[in-house]
């Protein structure tokens, strides 16, 4: 008989993995297990919504946070309400230097390929901001040098991209 879906992989029986006889084993009749093959493309059309003035301002090389007009507290990434205060918040600009705040490495990129490219993402104190934004880190040479306390800027740039947050990432200063 051929096989009726294209896309199996394999079917197989699991074991219990405590090892259970199959009268003690509550998930003797769920172990009957098939795996396919599948490829999902996925189209997504979000609103950016209240905060979509800071991805615009993004396509004009200029980041924006939002304060709070109660109590002065710069939210970076902006946030529509102080969390404190509830307050509605106000477009600010900010510059695009700061300071590294933490750094993780990974060995898989953006497009999900392992190897010697590898992402990096930093949390960054803005100047003027009170909290922490998570952006890409790139051309900083040796990793020891991602310490906490070393100066970065914004770097744009020149190429087009797919999202908003693609047009910049950090440097060391």
């Amino acid at each position: 008989m051929s096989q009726r879906v294209t896309r199996k992989l394999e079917a197989f029986t699991a074991e219990d993995p405590l090892g259970r006889a199959p009268g003690d084993d509550p998930w003797a009749a769920f172990r009957e297990i098939e795996r396919i093959e599948l490829d999902l493309e996925f189209q997504f059309r979000h609103s950016l919504g209240k905060l979509s003035r800071f991805f615009l301002e993004l396509e004009n090389r200029k980041l924006f946070g939002t304060t709070c007009p109660a109590c002065g507290k710069v939210w970076m990434p902006p946030r529509v309400h102080c969390a404190e205060e509830l307050a509605v918040t106000e477009w600010t600009e900010l510059p695009g230097r700061g300071t590294l705040q933490a750094s993780v490495s990974s060995a898989y990129t953006l497009t999900g390929a392992g190897g010697a490219d590898r992402l990096v993402l930093g949390y960054v104190r803005l100047e003027g901001a009170d909290t922490l934004l998570l952006q890409q880190i790139r051309n900083y040479g040796e990793a020891a040098r991602l310490a906490p306390g070393l100066p970065v800027q914004a770097v744009w740039s020149e190429d087009s991209v797919g999202h908003p947050m693609e047009s910049f990432w950090f440097e060391p200063a």
